[in-house]
């Protein structure tokens, strides 16, 4: 086995094509720097990456023998990634949701991102932990927890990790692999992509396919890039994206042949962007404020219009609450659950009462969302279709697209990543960028958010943000 080469912290998918390319290093090297330092960093410590791929390195050599021979696949061709546990790979990693009730699940079929992530030479390296069944289990659950996973850490201190992402976005932030992938239901890649200081991507819901993921509610699930700069998130986001014929949301699918064409240093110059301060800063701390105020004046110098642009129904959307979720996950959880052979539960019903058989290491924190769920009366109900339409309503049309129509904005800045719910609901995409940290080193983010396949857009606006900020730093890890 070629022995582990020492690589420099935090490169990105660009310059290690280029030392790739000039045989400065090798996949299957690149493969085993990340492995080692999983081990020496993570296990015990920060617990971000579930569990690792046992053939990566055959994979890597696999795909150093196909570049030897002239042939690559593209940009991801032998990098290592890796991929949130609620997304299945037709392998020896198992597909859990974090859940000790799917302990030892492996898929009979690959994501359908997956298959696009091997199809362009990706090293599947692992599979990140998570806050268990996507964070709907139970009100109570921590971020970052999950009963077969255990607790993710922050790699910057003892700040929250977010989540649901959780594991994706604190190896990151901690170079245990070159990107990964996370998926996100309201805040489940933008939380922990803030939180981690990573630059995270929630997609358009439809932009990339669900098929082979572990569900929550299909009007808002999606996947999507966390990665430490915005060049890798468009490189990854280019792999992603795609109609899927199984997956009826990508049929309307406006994908972009390629991202990185929007990395424009001088990208903001002109967009119009939208600050709506009214519900959206009522959390920011005294610490955070200065930095976000300092993120506004970032953009304007670098030729962004910022407008004024409450959006008179977001007290209305984040009272409305999950309703929808809850209707939801019952139907897909069911679906996606008889995609398994015994002994593996069929149903959410089934998970409910294998928990309760275990409960003292099943249910830490109780299954209050599982219940409600399966107590809910299904999708043909009057009281989900008018959540659902409301939801749209509140979002969409009298939401966003209304103060975007008005203010004839671009995009619209949230701090941190308040704008989720707001996003998801109307099943929009907003990217993630670090702006820097308060005072006791916890990072402190921005989100943009745009209509419907802005997704270029949104990374020729972040991309300009990043480049003129360099705000980003790695995480204090006495192992760097």
């Amino acid at each position: 086995m070629t022995k582990p080469l020492e690589i420099p912290p935090e490169l990105s998918v660009q310059q290690l094509q280029q030392q790739l390319k000039s045989g400065e290093i090798t996949s299957e090297m690149l493969t085993q720097h990340y492995l080692e330092r999983i081990a020496r960093v993570d296990a015990g410590k920060l617990n971000s990456v579930r569990q690792t791929n046992p053939d990566a390195v055959l994979i890597a050599r696999s795909l150093d023998n196909e570049r030897s021979s002239g042939a690559t696949r593209g940009a991801l061709h032998g990098i290592p990634v890796l991929v949130k546990d609620n997304i299945a790979t037709a392998d020896s990693i198992e597909t859990t949701a974090g859940s000790l009730t799917l302990r030892g699940c492996i898929a009979r079929d690959d994501a359908f991102l997956v298959t696009k992530l091997r199809e362009a030479g990706a090293v599947i390296l692992g599979k990140a932990n998570m806050t268990e069944w996507a964070n709907f289990i139970s009100t109570d659950m921590p971020n970052g927890y999950s009963s077969l996973g255990g607790q993710v850490k922050n790699p910057y201190g003892e700040f929250d990790v977010g989540g649901s992402s959780s594991g994706s976005g604190a190896s990151i932030a901690a170079d245990l692999a070159v990107v990964a992938v996370g998926t996100e239901t309201s805040g489940s890649i933008l939380s922990p992509a803030v939180s981690n200081s990573l630059v995270g991507i929630k997609p358009t819901v439809g932009l990339v396919s669900r098929r082979g993921i572990i569900p929550i509610a299909a009007s808002q699930d999606t996947a999507g890039p966390m990665t430490r700069c915005v060049a890798d998130a468009a490189v990854l986001l280019g792999v992603l994206a795609g109609r899927d014929p199984q997956d009826s949301a990508t049929k309307g699918s406006r994908r972009e042949t390629d991202y990185t064409k929007f990395l424009e240093q001088d990208g903001l110059r002109g967009a119009r962007i939208g600050v709506p301060r009214a519900h959206y800063w009522d959390n920011v701390t005294p610490d955070q404020r200065p930095i976000l105020e300092t993120a506004l004046v970032a953009l304007q110098d670098c030729g962004a219009t910022l407008i004024d642009a409450d959006i008179p129904t977001a007290k209305a959307v984040s009272d409305a609450g999950y309703a929808v979720l809850v209707y939801e996950f019952k139907r897909d959880l069911n679906k996606y659950l008889r995609s398994l052979e015994r002994p593996y539960p069929q149903s959410l019903l089934e998970v409910i009462r294998a928990n309760e058989a275990s409960f003292a290491t099943h249910l830490r924190y109780g299954q209050t969302l599982l219940l409600a769920s399966q107590a809910a009366s299904g999708t043909r109900s009057k009281y989900y279709q008018h959540s659902r339409a409301e939801d749209i309503r509140l979002a969409k049309l009298e939401g966003i697209d209304a103060v975007m129509g008005q203010h004839k904005l671009d995009a619209i800045f949230m701090p941190m990543y308040w704008g989720a719910q707001i996003g998801a609901k109307a099943g929009y995409p907003t990217i993630t960028v670090p702006a820097g940290y308060d005072a006791n080193g916890q990072p402190v983010g921005i989100s943009l958010l745009g209509s419907a396949y802005s997704e270029g857009k949104l990374i020729q606006y972040g991309y300009a943000f990043e480049q003129a900020t360099q705000a980003r730093k790695a995480p204090p890890l006495e192992a760097n």
